[in-house]
Formats: C-alpha cells, structure tokens, sequence
C-alpha cells in the first residue's frame, strides 16, 4: 500500500501561463517538473475543457517551462494529459522509445487509453519505462509522483522482471500494472480506479486493455 499524500509538494510542481488558442484566456497552471526534466524535446500538455476556460487544446512545453506552441483540438479530454511530442531530430533516431513515439501507434495507443477513462470506475491511465519514464498520463498528479517512485524502485532494486504489479492506496483506490514488450522495448500499462473496482475486475480491465494493444500492432 503507498500513500498518495506524500509527495506533492512546491518542489516537484512549476507554474506555467497557458494561453488559449482560440479565445486567449489566462491562466497559470501547475506541471510536474519531473515530466518535463524527463522529455527530450517537448512535452505535450493536454488541457480539458473548464481547466482555463471552455476550451480544450494542447500546449507544448519545453524542458525551461516554456510554452512553444498550441494546438487546437476537434475532441474532448477528460483529463489533463502529458506524454512527449512525437517530433524527433537525427540525434535521437537510435533511440527505440522516441523512434515508437514518433509512429502511428504511439498514437493509437494514447487513444485506446483515453477510451479507458470513464471518470466512475477507472480514474486515469498510464504508460511508462521500466524506470518510471512517463511516456504517458492522464494520472492525478498525486497518484503520478507515486507511481514513478514505485517504478524506479523497482528498476533500481531489479524487479522489473515482474510481470504485473497491484497496489493499493490508502483510500483504497487501486492501481493496476502490466509490464509488455511493444516494438521490442519493454513497458509499463496502468490503470487507476476507483474505490468500488476489486483487484479482480481491475485485472480484467488491464487484460482486455493489453489484447487491444497486441491487436494494435498487428
């Protein structure tokens, strides 16, 4: 059992001005700095609807919590989203976890994520590297940091050789994990639910979830 309250203090959190795309309102918004020290270019930042007004967009930031950009989006996010930007230079192409980003199916994988998300059983959604790298989250920011120091410890300590990992929170949410070799390289699902979700059909979840990614990449 890990303790979601730990974690989410002034030092792990920097402060960002977005700026609606379409109608240019406001708003300072708080990033986890470890998602972004991780990227290698840009990180994208998805804002739901209601987060800085009634838009949803994507920002992009670089690694000195600039924004370089928006995006304007023709669908809706449920919830604030981070994975990096699939744009990669001639510096990177050896690199199999950025070369992934950049195709198709890093996209199709986001997306067959996102559809997991209903906000009454499953929370939020996940895909990292065995160290704790995000490649992608739609996790509250609490379950994040936590999720990340499980992972990098358990790379550091060898037992990424596991299979599955179950964890279970303090208010009795439940994160459940399946490890997967995508491409050839090694990662991490999670989904995150609610209270109501037993261990049990939160495995069937994360079962069905990993045999739509096989067909993915069929």
């Amino acid at each position: 059992m890990i303790d979601t309250e730990e974690v989410n203090s002034k030092e792990e959190e920097q402060e960002i001005n977005i700026v609606c795309p379409t109608c240019g309102s406001k708003k300072a918004l708080k990033i986890p700095i470890k998602i972004i020290n991780q990227a290698k270019q840009l990180t994208t930042v998805s804002i739901p609807s209601g987060t800085v007004c009634e838009h949803g967009f994507q920002s992009f930031v670089d690694k000195n919590f600039k924004v370089r950009g928006y995006q304007k989006v023709d669908f809706e996010f449920s919830h604030m989203e981070f994975f990096e930007r699939s744009d990669i230079d001639s510096t990177e192409a050896n690199d199999p976890t950025s070369v992934l980003i950049s195709q198709q199916l890093f996209q199709d994988i986001i997306s067959l994520l996102r559809s997991y998300v209903d906000d009454k059983e499953i929370l939020g959604s996940g895909m990292f590297t065995e160290d704790g790298h995000v490649v992608y989250s739609s996790l509250p920011s609490n379950t994040l940091f936590s999720i990340t120091k499980e992972f990098e410890v358990r790379s550091e300590k060898k037992l990424s050789s596991l299979k599955k990992m179950y964890l279970e929170l303090e208010n009795d949410q439940k994160i459940c994990s399946n490890y997967l070799e995508i491409r050839g390289i090694r990662f991490a699902l999670v989904l995150f639910f609610s209270p109501i979700v037993k261990l049990g059909m939160g495995n069937l979840y994360l079962n069905d979830l990993v045999k739509k990614i096989r067909k993915l990449e069929n």
